[in-house]
């Protein structure tokens, strides 16, 4: 069998993407080559639900970073000063949110986060945290005065892929498409962006992440795609890793009172 050598090296690595549940990454073998983003995600979110009344996470994952961002909340104060839910559409990662955030006494709700079933003016802080978002949505559930705060991937993450798998995804500009909408109804924005090199410690590791990210090469597989992935290793590999491009936006949008 042709590159069965190669399949067979790359096989635990298929294993474990196929153990992996919930939405904490930190076990793929990926490390920053540069500074990454400046700004704190969970600090600036603990910061804004620290003093909201109603609070939702769209697209919560397995509760990972909702769990880091209350516990913020909670250093140093008797209770959390006010009632959030989260919600998560994959079916593997919601049970994960549930057990995580039980204790919290955070519910979460399995459904789509671009058209959540809740009622108009519910909450004065949505947090959303790489997961896609309809503007439209956050602005209908936001009560007036209230923030949405939102890290993203950038839509053009990863551009050395291209080269390699000319069938990977091609991400509409949300980074600025989202901001224009909210500048367009009167929120008042703030708009930040970096890019940086990072590195995965070998093919292995990067099979992983597509392999637990499957709308970056639609109907990606490993064997299928052997010969491209050896491609991709032989001229991306430097001493560092397989060095590409990441990128990361944060986007703070306050409704008009």
């Amino acid at each position: 069998m042709q590159h069965a050598g190669e399949l067979a090296r790359l096989q635990p690595f298929v294993e474990r993407a196929r153990e992996f549940s919930g939405w904490d990454l930190g076990f793929i073998g990926v490390r920053l080559l540069e500074p990454g983003p400046a700004w704190d995600y969970e600090a600036l979110a603990a910061e804004r639900a620290r003093h909201a009344h109603h609070g939702v996470d769209f697209g919560t994952g397995g509760g990972e970073v909702l769990a880091q961002v209350l516990a913020r909340v909670l250093a140093g104060v008797p209770q959390r000063p006010g009632s959030v839910i989260a919600t998560e559409q994959r079916k593997v990662n919601a049970p994960v949110a549930r057990d995580r955030l039980h204790d919290l006494g955070v519910p979460v709700l399995r459904c789509d986060s671009e058209r959540p079933p809740l009622r108009e003016a519910s909450f004065d802080l949505v947090l959303s945290r790489h997961e896609a978002i309809d503007p439209a949505e956050i602005d209908r559930v936001l009560v007036p005065g209230g923030t949405f705060l939102t890290q993203q991937v950038t839509p053009d993450v990863w551009p050395e892929l291209r080269t390699f798998f000319p069938r990977a995804t091609v991400f509409p500009d949300h980074y600025h498409a989202y901001a224009g909408w909210f500048e367009a109804h009167g929120y008042a924005v703030a708009l930040q962006r970096h890019d940086y090199r990072v590195a995965w410690a070998s093919l292995g590791e990067l099979v992983v992440q597509l392999l637990v990210a499957p709308w970056t090469i639609p109907d990606f597989e490993v064997e299928r795609d052997i010969e491209a992935l050896l491609v991709l290793e032989a001229a991306l590999t430097t001493p560092e890793g397989i060095v590409m491009t990441e990128g990361r936006y944060l986007l703070e949008a306050k409704k008009p009172g």
